[in-house]
C-alpha cells in the first residue's frame, strides 16, 4: 500500500535520516521533500540555486540509505521577500525572488523537482506593499509553472474558500489550471464549492482528516514536519501520515480504494508522476 506525505522538510542538523526511518517504519512509502527556508544563505549568495540543489542532493542521499521514494519541490519561500528587502532593497528583493522562480522551473524541466513551492505570501499580517509584491512574484511563479507544466505549492495566510477562489482566479488569468494549484497546510476544504478546484494538501491532524474523509477523497495528506531540533515533532511528526491512514482503515472510516485515491491517484494526477509500491 502506498502512503504519501505530500509536504515535509528535513535538515541535516536535525533528525534527518532517523525521521525518514520513522516514516518508513510506520508504513510510509513516498514523500515530497520541500525545500527548507534558508533566507540567510540566499542573502549571502544572492541566488537560490545552491539552496535548491542541496534539497535535491538530500533526496538522493536519503534514497541511497533508505528504501523510500523521495520527490522534491523547490521555490523562493514567501517570507524571504521581507529579509531580502531589509538586507538589500525592494527592487532587488523582487528580482531575486523572481529569479528563484525561474531557477525552480529549470529544476523541474531538468527532472530534479516536480513542482514549484512552497511559494506565495507571508502567513502573518504584513503591509499592503508586501502583499502586492508577493502577489506579483506569485503570478510570475505561476507563469513559470505553466511553462514547465508543473504545479505550484502555495504557502499563504490561513486558508478559506474565499482565498481558494482568489488563488484559482489568479491562476486562471495566467492559464494555470486549478488542479495545478496545491494549497499547502490546508484545512479540510474538500468540496468544489470550498476549494474551487485547487488541490488541498490537508494537514494530517486527526480532526482534519476525519472531517476531510467525510466530504470525499480529493485531497492529499501532509505533516509539514520541519525537523527543527528546537521544536521536535513540529508541525506534525513523520509518523503521522502513515498512522492516520491506518487509523482510517482500522476504524472503517475509509476503504482501501479511498486510500489509493488519496495516496496514489491524487499525487499522480497533480504532479504527473507514477508511484509504485
Amino acid at each position: 500500500m502506498i502512503i504519501f506525505d505530500n509536504h515535509l522538510h528535513l535538515r541535516q542538523d536535525g533528525r534527518y535520516l532517523e525521521a525518514v526511518k520513522d516514516f518508513k517504519r510506520t508504513g510510509g512509502t513516498h514523500f515530497v521533500l520541500c525545500q527548507y527556508p534558508k533566507g540567510r544563505q540566499v542573502i549571502k549568495e544572492e541566488t537560490y540555486e545552491n539552496v535548491f540543489q542541496e534539497t535535491v542532493d538530500m533526496a538522493c542521499e536519503i534514497q541511497k540509505h533508505i528504501d523510500v521514494t523521495v520527490f522534491t519541490t523547490v521555490g523562493p519561500y514567501p517570507v524571504d521577500y521581507l529579509r531580502l528587502k531589509e538586507n538589500f532593497n525592494r527592487d532587488k528583493a523582487i528580482t531575486l525572488m523572481k529569479e528563484g522562480m525561474r531557477i525552480a522551473a529549470q529544476f523541474c524541466n531538468e527532472g530534479k523537482s516536480i513542482g514549484i513551492g512552497e511559494i506565495g505570501r507571508p502567513h502573518f499580517p504584513v503591509d499592503q506593499e508586501t502583499i502586492n509584491d508577493s502577489n506579483a512574484i506569485l503570478r510570475y511563479g505561476m507563469k513559470q509553472a505553466k511553462k514547465a507544466n508543473v504545479p505550484v505549492i502555495l504557502h499563504t495566510e490561513s486558508t478559506t474558500p474565499t482565498q481558494c477562489e482568489e488563488l484559482v482566479e489568479m491562476g486562471r488569468k495566467i492559464g494555470l489550471s486549478a488542479d495545478k494549484i496545491v494549497k499547502h497546510f490546508s484545512p479540510p476544504l474538500i468540496k468544489p464549492d470550498e476549494n474551487f478546484g485547487l488541490m488541498p494538501s490537508v494537514l494530517a491532524s486527526k480532526k482534519n482528516i476525519r472531517k476531510a474523509i467525510k466530504k470525499g477523497t480529493r485531497f492529499m495528506m501532509e505533516t509539514d514536519y520541519i525537523d527543527d531540533p528546537k521544536r521536535p515533532g513540529a508541525v506534525l511528526g513523520p509518523k503521522t501520515v502513515p498512522r492516520r491512514t491506518h487509523e482510517l482503515l482500522e476504524k472503517n472510516l475509509a476503504t482501501k480504494e479511498d486510500i489509493a485515491i488519496i495516496h496514489q491517484q491524487n499525487p499522480e494526477q497533480t504532479y504527473d508522476i507514477t508511484l509504485e509500491e
